[in-house]
C-alpha cells in the first residue's frame, strides 16, 4: 500500500514540476468507494490525507469506524438533496453540488450544524447524459446563486470528463474546466473563491495537473481494480 501511494504522490509532483508549479499546489484525493474501513485505514497509516468517497451509506460506516484518525473526508459522488444532513456532519468538502435545489439543502443543514459547508460546483463540461454536473453555459449563474447562501462556501469547480484510453484526449476538457474557472474569478463574485480544481483520476491526473488540478482523484492506482 505505502509503495502505491508514495509512487503515485512521486508522479503528482514530478508532474507539477513540469508544469512549473508546485508539488503542495496539487493534492491527493485517495478514492476509497467500495474499499473495507480496514483497507482505508491501512491507506491512512501509509499517508494518505484525504479520502474520497461516492456512496452516503457506505462512507458513513466508514467514517463512523474510522472518526478518530486524522483525515480529511471529500464527498465526490452524485448527491442527492434528501442526504444534504449526513453529508454536512461528515464531509469537510462536497465537489458535486450541481443545482441551487441541493445548495439550498447543504446551507439549510450547515446552518443547523453550526458549520460553514465547503463545496464546489460540478459542471458536466462533456454533456454526457450519464454524468451528473451543470451545464456549463449555466454554471456562473448557480455559482451567483450560491454566493448568497451565508453557510456555504464555494471553493472552485470539479468535472469528470469522458473516459478516454489516451490521457492527451482528455485535455480540452479539463482546458476548458480551467477557463470556467478564469471567467468566474473575473467576475470577482462576493464570498466565491476559486481556488480549487478538482479533476484527473487514475488514467488522466497528469495532463489534468498540467491543465490546472489541485485535487486528483485516485482510488484504481492505490487499492487495484474496483469489485
Amino acid at each position: 500500500m505505502k509503495e502505491r501511494l508514495d509512487r503515485i504522490k512521486k508522479r503528482i509532483a514530478d508532474a507539477a514540476i513540469a508544469c512549473s508549479r508546485e508539488p503542495e499546489s496539487v493534492r491527493l484525493v485517495v478514492v476509497s468507494k467500495t474499499v473495507e474501513a480496514g483497507r482505508v485505514a491501512a491507506a491512512i497509516d501509509a499517508g494518505a490525507v484525504i479520502l474520497g468517497e461516492n456512496y452516503i451509506q457506505e462512507a458513513r460506516d466508514k467514517f463512523n469506524a474510522l472518526y478518530d484518525r486524522p483525515v480529511q473526508w471529500h464527498f465526490i459522488g452524485h448527491l442527492q438533496s434528501n442526504k444534504a444532513k449526513y453529508a454536512v456532519r461528515m464531509f469537510d468538502l462536497i465537489h458535486s453540488v450541481d443545482s441551487f435545489k441541493l445548495a439550498k439543502s447543504l446551507n439549510k443543514e450547515a446552518r443547523k450544524n453550526g458549520k460553514v459547508q465547503d463545496i464546489l460546483i460540478q459542471v458536466n463540461i462533456s454533456r454526457e447524459e450519464t454524468k451528473s454536473g451543470i451545464d456549463e453555459t449555466d454554471a456562473i449563474d448557480l455559482v451567483t446563486q450560491t454566493s448568497g447562501l451565508e453557510n456555504l462556501r464555494v471553493k472552485g469547480l470539479m468535472t469528470m470528463p469522458p473516459f478516454f484510453d489516451a490521457p492527451e484526449q482528455a485535455r480540452p476538457f479539463f482546458r476548458q474546466l480551467s477557463r470556467l474557472r478564469e471567467q468566474i474569478i473575473d467576475r470577482n463574485i462576493p464570498g466565491v473563491g476559486m481556488d480549487e480544481l478538482s479533476m484527473g483520476m487514475t488514467g488522466d491526473f497528469e495532463v489534468a495537473i498540467a491543465e490546472g488540478a489541485t485535487l486528483v482523484r485516485i482510488g484504481t492506482a492505490i487499492f487495484g481494480a474496483r469489485r
